[in-house]
């Protein structure tokens, strides 16, 4: 070990492939910089934690069995990492001794103080085989207006890439564009976000061809915006009727001719037209803090939600106008949805653990019936969302326990993982390589 200082989703990927077929990419590893061996954005290429079908990546190790590298990445993050060819980019935001000139003051509503010293807000490129550092850049230094909860961080929202250009948002402190090899492009500020009680922020944008999705929700004056990903330059801005903060990431999908930015919500779920903004579709029935972002199976979407409640919708994307109370759902779930995490999908179920335990249920994805329901997976409270690859589906607990389970219909356990250290970004499995990022440390698992 070395430290340094999809079938079912096809229809995704199509669309994943042709955003990137005229991008570049640097020396790859191993194999072509493809869809096949990138992960290019925070669910991976499908946008729903699956591997492609490439993906082989270990099912046991430790704090040294199967670690082939340890990259120490400065100041804390839980944003998971992206990869395109040989690098690996993570964001992280590291607290400096330089105290504000004009200490922030902490809102009425806030549960949490300012930090009123300035932080560097940093990205990181990382080399793949070696996980030595290619270089690493300081998008802005700055002093938080607002503190956050005590399990996040300032640098929760992951990155994404077209093989061009590599755009890495910290919110309320920026978006930042940069080439693969670290020449800033352009940056965009979009204002200072008022979270919830001062949890802070999870701003993670999202590719659509040429446009970039980045989902605002705050306390008041939540809206959406597509951006030229290009330049920075705003193309369309529509408000957000009836949202609060949320943490959650655009879908971005195709039906027909038309490009879909499908965004979770506690007001309603809402399918954004790209090309307009126009809502195509919306639907209420959603818990408060809706995070969990929606993932596609077939020709539908699926909506869910648990955080004081439980909420599952199937939404054909067909669908037009506002759906809430109709019948127009292919099937509908109330019970052990996610509060944090995000859904995955493996063959034709979706796995999920109920609110941040580890209590695991599996849907049939054409029924929505339960395959399997409160299996205790014995890794404590997470917020990482599972990963589907080769057939098993990989849990990764606050605490650096991981299980592996084979994808069926018993959900055998395969191995117990123990890495002592604490895991809130999701993982990541490209051929090979498993990486799992914690706060401040990045694992390479490869056998």
């Amino acid at each position: 070990m070395k430290t340094f200082s999809v079938k079912r989703s096809a229809h995704v990927l199509l669309a994943a492939a042709a955003m990137v077929s005229q991008a570049s990419a640097t020396e790859p590893h191993p194999g072509t910089a493809d869809l096949a061996s990138n992960w290019h954005q925070w669910r991976g290429p499908a946008g729903n934690g699956e591997a492609p079908d490439s993906a082989t990546p270990p099912v046991s190790w430790d704090a040294t069995k199967n670690v082939k590298w340890v990259a120490e990445i400065p100041g804390k993050g839980s944003a998971t990492p992206v990869v395109w060819g040989n690098q690996i980019f993570v964001l992280s935001a590291e607290e400096t001794e330089r105290k504000a000139e004009t200490p922030p003051t902490k809102r009425a509503d806030s549960k949490t103080e300012p930090p009123g010293v300035y932080y560097r807000f940093l990205v990181t490129s990382i080399d793949r085989t070696s996980g030595k550092v290619l270089w690493q850049k300081v998008a802005t230094e700055q002093v938080p207006h607002e503190g956050h909860h005590p399990t996040h961080t300032y640098a929760a929202g992951s990155p994404t890439t077209d093989g061009q250009l590599l755009y890495a948002s910290f919110g309320s402190r920026g978006l930042f564009a940069y080439t693969l090899q670290g020449e800033l492009v352009w940056q965009k500020d979009l204002g200072d976000m008022n979270t919830r009680f001062g949890w802070g922020e999870a701003v993670t944008p999202a590719l659509a061809g040429d446009a970039l999705i980045v989902n605002w929700d705050q306390e008041e004056g939540s809206f959406i915006v597509a951006l030229d990903a290009k330049t920075g330059e705003e193309r369309w801005r529509k408000n957000r009727e009836g949202e609060a903060t949320s943490w959650n990431t655009p879908l971005i999908t195709t039906v027909g001719e038309k490009t879909l930015a499908v965004v979770n919500g506690s007001g309603k779920a809402r399918a954004y037209d790209v090309a307009t903004g126009d809502i195509v579709w919306e639907s209420g029935g959603q818990t408060i803090n809706a995070i969990p972002s929606p993932i596609r199976f077939e020709d539908f979407v699926v909506c869910m939600s648990g955080y004081k409640g439980a909420a599952s919708y199937a939404i054909p994307l067909n669908s037009s106008g506002d759906l809430t109370g109709s019948n127009s759902f292919l099937w509908t779930y109330h019970a052990g949805t996610p509060y944090v995490p995000s859904p995955t999908i493996s063959g034709n179920r979706l796995y999920f653990t109920g609110g941040n335990n580890d209590i695991l249920t599996a849907l049939d994805l054409q029924t929505g019936k339960a395959v399997i329901e409160k299996q205790r997976l014995g890794i404590g409270n997470t917020y990482a969302s599972p990963l589907a690859a080769n057939g098993k589906v990989y849990f990764i607990g606050r605490e650096g326990t991981s299980v592996v389970i084979s994808d069926g219909p018993e959900a055998t356990v395969l191995s117990k993982n123990v890495i002592a250290d604490t895991f809130d970004a999701s993982p990541v499995a490209i051929g090979k390589q498993l990486l799992l990022r914690s706060w401040t440390k990045l694992y390479s698992i490869e056998e």
